[in-house]
């Protein structure tokens, strides 16, 4: 059974810095990629990076890009997200989400499996 689990979210100022971590298993993680996704307050769900597990190639999004790492620790089955220089509109719930495709897309109908999700709050 393919199990995702989020952990690492809270409160935090603005300027600073959280990192997020996706706890994976149930799958080759070779065979997937694994993406970060937000919802914001009234807003649509918004990817904002992934990662494959076949070669390691990430994306970002334009939101993101410069601010945000992803990576991955295979000896944990465990991708991290590290959020720096936080504002408060990167307030939301993150989700990881399981694609099974070594390909980099944050086409959200390849995700079919994703995580309950963590708060990220951003005080100004």
């Amino acid at each position: 059974e393919v199990q995702l689990l989020e952990s690492g979210g809270g409160l935090v100022q603005a300027g600073g810095s959280l990192r997020l971590s996706c706890a994976h298993s149930g799958f080759s993680f070779e065979d997937y990629t694994i993406g970060w996704f937000r919802r914001a307050p009234g807003k649509g769900r918004e990817g904002l990076s992934c990662i494959s597990g076949s070669d390691g190639e990430t994306y970002y999004a334009d939101s993101v890009k410069g601010r945000f790492t992803i990576s991955s620790d295979s000896a944990n089955n465990t991708v991290y997200l590290q959020m720096n220089n936080l504002e408060p509109g990167d307030t939301a719930v993150y989700y990881c989400a399981a694609a099974n495709t070594i390909l980099t897309t944050m086409f959200e109908a390849w995700y079919d499996h994703w995580g309950q999700g963590t708060q990220v709050t951003v005080s100004s």
